[in-house]
């Protein structure tokens, strides 16, 4: 056992500076000449208990093992599940009703009933265009890897009277191409326009779901805008379904969706 400890020489200054008692107190406090015996009793007792500690360190880790094993196994069964993404604007997102209310939700409670495994993600974002539905795709294919995609994208496009061309119909096929990429279905909802923006613009609009769907040879869910207003499924703005009208609209995307859903999951 050592009988004194001798420390390194101070890197700051080695003469007092004019403060004797407070110096003295300090290397009183810094300079030890015998052992301490609670810091030798507490590592006598770790070595003494090292085989313990070594045993408990094993029991410690197989359960950090197991809990982790256990997260990846949800994990798996998560992506097990049978998965569908709405991509749109507010026609999805449900504006001026209830959030329960609108067709996506709708869709979901009653693919419940048949598909408990089934689950369906409402992407659908107010005021969106077919430029940012672009943008947010690849993270909404990585991240929930969907079975199947409806694709509602367009209206916000054509109201701002964009070019079907350039724009809308190219990225609607860019996002197309992706989703058929990464091997989701593609399912897509056509949009009408108003008649005020004429009838050379909107009858090329609505033509243009139509060439995709064939093109791409993807279901298409069609809807007439003037039957809808006359059938007092709109809300006064003549441009959003009210609860009644996204009743419709569930219905109709079950139609298009059911036969898929009953190959894949088969």
């Amino acid at each position: 056992m050592a009988n004194n400890v001798v420390f390194p020489e101070p890197e700051g200054p080695t003469k007092e500076m004019g403060f004797p008692r407070s110096t003295d107190k300090f290397i009183s406090l810094t300079i030890v000449k015998s052992p301490s015996g609670l810091l030798t009793s507490f590592v006598m007792f770790l070595t003494s208990k090292i085989r313990s500690f070594n045993g408990c360190l094993g029991v410690f880790s197989a359960i950090l093992l197991s809990v982790f094993m256990t997260v990846n196994a949800s994990e798996s069964l998560s992506l097990n599940e049978n998965t569908i993404v709405v991509l749109g604007d507010s026609l999805s997102a449900g504006y001026g009703v209830k959030a329960e209310e609108s067709w996506p939700s709708l869709l979901e409670n009653t693919l419940k009933k048949n598909y408990p495994n089934l689950s369906v993600i409402n992407a659908g974002i107010s005021g969106d265009t077919t430029s940012g539905g672009l943008f947010r795709l690849p993270l909404l294919l990585n991240k929930h890897q969907p079975k199947i995609v409806i694709l509602e994208l367009g209206g916000n496009d054509g109201l701002r009277g964009m070019s079907i061309k350039r724009v809308i119909k190219k990225n609607l096929e860019q996002m197309i191409n992706m989703i058929q990429a990464s091997g989701s279905i593609v399912v897509m909802i056509g949009v009408e326009l108003p008649p005020n923006y004429g009838d050379l613009y909107t009858t090329s609009f609505k033509k243009m779901y139509v060439d995709l769907a064939n093109k791409y040879s993807i279901s298409l869910i069609e809807g007439s805008l003037i039957e809808m207003v006359s059938s007092n499924l709109m809300q006064s703005d003549g441009i959003h379904p009210n609860q009644a009208g996204h009743v419709l609209i569930e219905q109709e995307v079950l139609k298009k969706i059911a036969p898929i859903l009953f190959n894949i999951t088969d």
